[in-house]
């Protein structure tokens, strides 16, 4: 390859010394270059807004709201601006023995434990959501003790039945249930839900509002640029009216059962 005809005047080390600047100029522009696309990527992970919901397996009004409401979160996009935070305890508490005692009974005791397991083994968002809307579904349709297909139906592996049987599932649920306990303010039913540490309550079906009002990012999804006044309205005004449409954690205790569930150790 020759040279072009002004670099034969430069001496060795000018030429030398030319060659090493137009280096550092093509690199400080290749850093410039990338560091907007990095700087960018963690500024929109620090912007993201964390929904946590609070719920138990076996409410048919949490079951509701995860199978035809918070589904919207994957339907629309908005989960790309959102930390969802699921923790399946509820309204069980546990009784002076370390028994866990649930508001619908044993199994809602073994399946809050087995979705507490596969959103720990499988903690991306998409997976564990799937399995547990799949759950959910059976609730709703009074089949909930298919849960085991869940794993076929999600393509999800058997895991969770290890993590339960091990008793790791247990030592997840005291946390669960550490962490409900410690709500402020505490929460009165389930579905629970909480948004940038702000308690819905009984609005928790407008979840889409609040969380689209505490993203401060720069680019909104079209999920947020979409809502009208007249909407939020309308889902304001809808959720204020059924409200009562929950599990409240005040009855919870003063159902009596035959039986109760204990993890074993």
């Amino acid at each position: 390859m020759k040279m072009l005809p002004f670099l034969h005047s430069f001496p060795p080390r000018t030429f030398f010394i030319f060659c090493c600047f137009i280096l550092l100029l093509l690199l400080l522009l290749l850093l410039f270059l990338v560091a907007p696309s990095s700087s960018s990527s963690e500024g929109a992970e620090v912007d993201r807004v964390t929904m946590s919901l609070y719920y138990e397996s076996l409410c048919p009004y949490c079951a509701d709201f995860i199978v035809n409401h918070l589904v919207r979160l994957f339907q629309t996009g908005l989960i790309s601006i959102v930390n969802l935070r699921m923790i399946p305890w509820g309204n069980a508490w546990l009784s002076p023995d370390a028994t866990i005692v649930c508001q619908h009974g044993d199994d809602e005791c073994f399946l809050n434990t087995i979705q507490a397991c596969a959103i720990t083994i499988y903690p991306n968002e998409v997976q564990h959501f799937r399995f547990v809307r799949c759950l959910e579904q059976l609730t709703l349709e009074n089949r909930h003790k298919e849960w085991f297909n869940c794993f076929q139906m999600t393509g999800l592996g058997t895991l969770p039945v290890n993590c339960y049987t091990s008793g790791n599932g247990k030592a997840i649920e005291q946390n669960y249930a550490k962490e409900t306990a410690q709500l402020n303010p505490p929460h009165r039913f389930v579905p629970w839900v909480v948004v940038n540490n702000q308690a819905l309550q009984e609005d928790y079906q407008s979840f889409v509002t609040y969380i689209c009002r505490a993203y401060k990012g720069h680019s909104k999804p079209d999920a947020c640029r979409l809502l009208s006044t007249r909407t939020n309205e309308s889902n304001k005004n809808k959720n204020i009216n059924s409200f009562q449409h929950v599990c409240y954690a005040d009855g919870a205790k003063n159902l009596t059962y035959h039986t109760s569930h204990k993890i074993k150790e």
